[in-house]
């Protein structure tokens, strides 16, 4: 039977390397929606261009066009051994939709894990990314620091900070989350589906924890 993983965790707890390291491992497409939208565009597919209609006038692209998105991403035959999905379901409505999706595959989800780390530590993690204007290389002022301040290792360009890595924008990414996502972490729970995995270990510890539940699931 296939295998579908719901990946869960704020912005800076390393969900994006988890995701790709558990894929791999267990030979599962990494379906990420910001991927999926950008490929949808991209290319100009009805559902992209339907998607696009929205976003030019600001608004939230509803959940059917999101919905569609992954169930046709979902459909494909690389697909067939199960997905890791990341950034999809936000809420607990799109987390019936993909119950109801997978039900129709005769699956269901088998885990959600949730990397939880303190927004302290997020917000250190975060605000201390330096990025370089020229390569896009990315510094970090305590866990990669450049050999001489505001310069990159690499190209030797002017490194800046984006306004998404600064310490007021930061905050309010993680509030959002942990608003939008409360919700759907207690969908999980109480269908004992969710595990919470310390996400200030190492990466390889982290990894290693991951690995074990899926197995197990």
């Amino acid at each position: 039977m296939a295998k579908y993983i719901v990946l869960l965790g704020p912005p800076g707890a390393g969900k994006g390397t988890q995701a790709d390291l558990i894929a791999e491992k267990f030979e599962l497409q990494h379906v990420s929606t910001g991927d999926l939208f950008r490929e949808n565009l991209k290319k100009m597919t009805d559902l992209g261009k339907l998607a696009q209609t929205f976003m030019s006038k600001g608004e939230l692209v509803p959940d059917d066009v999101t919905i569609a998105m992954v169930r046709e991403r979902l459909n494909r035959t690389d697909c067939k051994k199960g997905a890791l999905l990341d950034g999809f379901p936000r809420t607990p409505s799109q987390a019936d939709a993909l119950a109801d999706m997978l039900s129709e595959f005769k699956s269901k989800v088998n885990l959600v894990p949730y990397i939880f780390v303190p927004a302290e530590a997020l917000i250190e993690r975060l605000s201390g990314r330096w990025t370089c204007k020229t390569g896009g290389h990315v510094f970090h002022e305590k866990y990669n620091p450049p050999r001489m301040p505001g310069v990159c290792d690499l190209d030797g360009s002017e490194l800046y900070q984006r306004d998404d890595d600064k310490a007021e924008t930061v905050k309010n990414r993680i509030k959002v989350y942990n608003e939008q996502t409360t919700p759907l972490i207690e969908y999980y729970r109480s269908r004992n589906l969710l595990v919470e995995v310390d996400g200030t270990k190492s990466i390889d510890d982290v990894s290693k924890e991951l690995i074990s539940l899926v197995e197990k699931a």
